[in-house]
């Protein structure tokens, strides 16, 4: 079976994008060319490896099971080029880092940070839900992931990053917002506005709250948190929400932090990767300037 590393890295591109156009564009070639070359592929492997349904793109399980099989070899392959650069004395090459959107509050800074040490490396930032997070690391499409509530099912490399309070909040206007201390029982005739089922700040919500067997009154369940802060702010109930949302303050735009017993939350971040996962050396050092960065604070 001969097949060259463009051609796997243009079958990769198909999968990333469901779309032969797409996969040309990202390979700088001609549409027709990249249509031989994957036609090429396939007779290669000798089975479909792709389907066509509704003009839109369908990998078969053998095609899935050579997307699976290019990326640890492309994977492998930089992880050899990195050590290589590393040795001459050179750091270039690209980073890959998934996090789930609370994140998106405190890690463009930090890897700001890191850019300034290291201007020659790309960095692609994948900011998704934490189901959308997960799938990634399943798919082994990153190097690092950022969340705060890892999947238990999975070997895993896993160091705490640092603190991540979560904290309830109501409307400014709300009366709530002006006494000094509530207990978690006085707001069981209010409604309650959380993220939705899956996310992490929604896992340990649920579970401070059957810790302390209260059962909140939930009006929406909502996928982000500015939606979250919004619904708060037009008087619709009470939400939790990490603190890294807030920007660390304790009001912002209409809702504040109110101060209910047993709050904040607190939960922390994690820089997680698959165990067996061998990290590049650029990872290596991304993950080396969280960490440091961590004990500076």
């Amino acid at each position: 079976m001969h097949i060259s590393f463009r051609q796997l890295k243009l079958f990769l591109a198909l999968a990333d994008t469901g779309s032969v156009s797409a996969a040309a564009k990202a390979m700088h070639v001609t549409q027709p060319t990249a249509s031989m070359q994957l036609k090429e592929i396939t007779l290669a492997v000798g089975l479909p490896l792709y389907e066509v349904i509704s003009k839109k793109i369908y990998l078969t399980q053998t095609g899935q099971d050579l997307a699976k099989t290019a990326r640890d070899m492309l994977g492998c392959w930089e992880v050899f080029a990195q050590n290589v650069d590393a040795t001459r004395g050179l750091t270039r090459g690209k980073l890959k880092v998934a996090v789930v959107s609370t994140a998106k509050y405190f890690m463009p800074r930090l890897i700001g940070g890191f850019c300034k040490k290291f201007p020659d490396i790309d960095v692609s930032l994948e900011i998704l839900n934490r189901d959308g997070v997960v799938k990634r690391m399943r798919d082994n499409l990153d190097d690092l992931y950022i969340m705060s509530q890892p999947p238990v099912d999975m070997d895993l490399a896993d160091e705490v990053f640092m603190v991540n309070p979560l904290v309830p909040i109501a409307a400014t206007r709300d009366p709530l917002s002006k006494q000094k201390t509530i207990s978690l029982s006085a707001l069981a005739d209010k409604r309650f506005i959380l993220r939705e089922k899956g996310s992490g700040t929604r896992m340990s919500a649920d579970r401070h709250f059957q810790k302390h067997k209260f059962r909140p009154d939930i009006r929406m369940e909502l996928g982000s948190n500015e939606a979250i802060k919004e619904a708060v702010a037009g008087g619709l109930g009470i939400g939790v929400v990490s603190k890294h949302s807030l920007h660390g303050l304790t009001k912002e735009h209409g809702v504040a932090v109110i101060n209910v017993k047993g709050f904040p939350v607190m939960t922390h971040w994690h820089i997680v990767h698959p165990a067996k996962k061998q990290l590049a050396p650029i990872a290596q050092a991304f993950k080396a300037h969280l960490l440091s960065h961590v004990a500076a604070d």
